[in-house]
């Protein structure tokens, strides 16, 4: 499975939507949290390598996935799981 960089803020509700969702497709280890609201750099970084401010910002390796409608869309069209697989986009 491949790195996961998903950034968020605590008390986002779409945030812990969509890790819930990694969660239930079994990414453990592989996701990792970078809270914005910790760390403001960080939100810099997100919005320098998306281009949005908004959270989440979820990121499949190097593929930009988007924000939690993004994620759940990505699902629903049967692309998230080949994805999470390395079997791209």
């Amino acid at each position: 499975m491949p790195h996961i960089r998903m950034y968020a803020t605590g008390t986002c509700p779409y945030c812990h939507r969509a890790e819930h969702l990694l969660r239930s497709k079994g990414v453990g280890d592989e996701l990792e949290l970078i809270r914005v609201d910790i760390d403001p750099s960080r939100r810099a970084e997100m919005m320098q390598l998306s281009g949005r401010r908004t959270v989440p910002q979820i990121f499949i390796g190097d593929y930009h996935v988007g924000g939690c409608d993004d994620l759940h869309d990505l699902d629903h069209r049967g692309g998230l799981d080949p994805l999470l697989q390395g079997r791209g986009a």
